[in-house]
């Protein structure tokens, strides 16, 4: 290499340092700085770091290249997806086998019917509402992988053991599947359900509860309106890191129609009185099925019971946390309600949960209920397809 050959190699690759370089520094123009970040404890360096990594165009583009590699030739995504046919996308929870899933199913079970047994002595009438699978209600769709033989009759299995523990569930894989011929009752590219699905797990609850004769109190009016339909990037497609590069690759955009639910002007009369009564009529706790908002699943219940009901539901935490949080919270120990329907997807029951931060000798006193040993167990040998 001569003379001039080196020096030009030299500026070229000091021009693509300083490209980079400059183009590296709008990965810090979306950083925000919060109260909690602090130049003397090393929070602020640490996050400013870390959005920088995150936001880096050379990090970016890589997973970008590696993302369409793996999508377009082995047909895969990221950990937690699962990729179907006609673009379907499905969580890998519901379709991967779960290490000593007897266990965890065996004391979720026990927990439950602590539950239930507290929620008894407080004289609230427990709506187990399990949720199916989306891949259970759309193995149509399902493309090379499959489920684990664990998920193949979780569903039932959960219902049997509901029975045994004298819980109230009622089945909503049936009206869920009837439906589906109507319209979506899950979403293409998100985990969860649609507002039709939604509305179809409340009417049939609603229906459940009035013919057991479980609310009493003076029917309250709900009016729902519809919103514009506009495209909606399901939270599946987060495993599919192909944008900005290979966007043209992920699947198209689900359609959401969102809905709203609010009192009939003809509560309006009583003024404030529909929230001010100190009794509450039904509480809901469960997941992200039930806490977001995009589902209108709160709204659709309060529809369909015409009752208030207060939502408990957590976003992120599984079914079992925001539960034991709310036999736990003042407004429970105020003022507990008459009917509590906990929403809880099927694929969480052989799942371990996170129990930390709560006190070990009250999590086992839930598990020690007045019926366990009348109630069965899962069976701990499952048969193997």
């Amino acid at each position: 290499m001569t003379r001039s050959l080196r020096k030009l190699y030299s500026v070229l690759f000091l021009a693509l340092l300083l490209g980079l370089g400059v183009w590296s520094l709008g990965g810090l123009s979306g950083f925000q700085r919060t109260a909690q970040m602090s130049v003397l404890d090393g929070k602020l360096a640490k996050a400013a770091e870390t959005h920088y990594d995150e936001q880096f165009p050379l990090k970016r583009i890589g997973t970008n290249l590696w993302a369409a590699l793996d999508f377009k030739v082995f047909n895969e995504g990221r950990p937690g997806v699962v990729l179907g046919r006609e673009q379907w996308l499905f969580s890998d929870e519901e379709f991967k086998p779960v290490a000593n899933s007897d266990q965890y199913e065996q004391e979720n079970l026990a927990l439950i019917r602590g539950v239930r047994d507290t929620l008894q002595q407080r004289g609230v009438q427990l709506v187990l509402a399990i949720v199916p699978a989306k891949a259970r209600l759309y193995s149509e769709y399902l493309g090379e992988q499959t489920p684990a033989s664990l998920h193949d009759d979780l569903y039932n299995e959960f219902h049997a053991q509901a029975r045994q523990a004298g819980v109230f569930a009622p089945d909503l894989l049936a009206p869920l599947t009837t439906a589906k011929t109507r319209g979506p009752v899950f979403l293409r590219t998100d985990t969860h359900w649609t507002p039709m699905g939604a509305e179809v797990v409340a009417q049939h609850l609603a229906e459940a509860v009035n013919r057991q004769d479980l609310l009493s109190g003076e029917p309250q009016l709900f009016v729902t309106e519809q919103q514009a339909a506009a495209p909606y990037k399901g939270d599946l497609t987060n495993f599919l890191p192909l944008d900005p590069l290979f966007s043209n690759l992920l699947p198209p955009p689900d359609t959401l129609q969102q809905r709203s639910t609010r009192p009939a002007a003809a509560n309006a009369d009583s003024g404030d009185a529909l929230f001010a009564d100190t009794e509450i009529p039904v509480a809901l706790v469960g997941t992200s099925y039930s806490a977001n908002s995009h589902w209108n699943f709160l709204g659709a219940l309060q529809q369909a019971l015409r009752s208030d009901v207060v939502n408990y539901a957590e976003d992120g935490h599984g079914p079992l946390l925001p539960m034991l949080k709310y036999l736990q919270s003042d407004a429970f120990k105020a003022s507990a309600p008459q009917v509590l329907i906990w929403e809880f997807p099927e694929r969480y029951l052989p799942m371990k949960s996170d129990l930390s931060d709560f006190d070990p000798q009250w999590i086992a006193e839930l598990k020690q209920t007045r019926n366990a040993n009348q109630d069965l167990a899962l069976s701990s040998n499952r048969t193997e397809h």
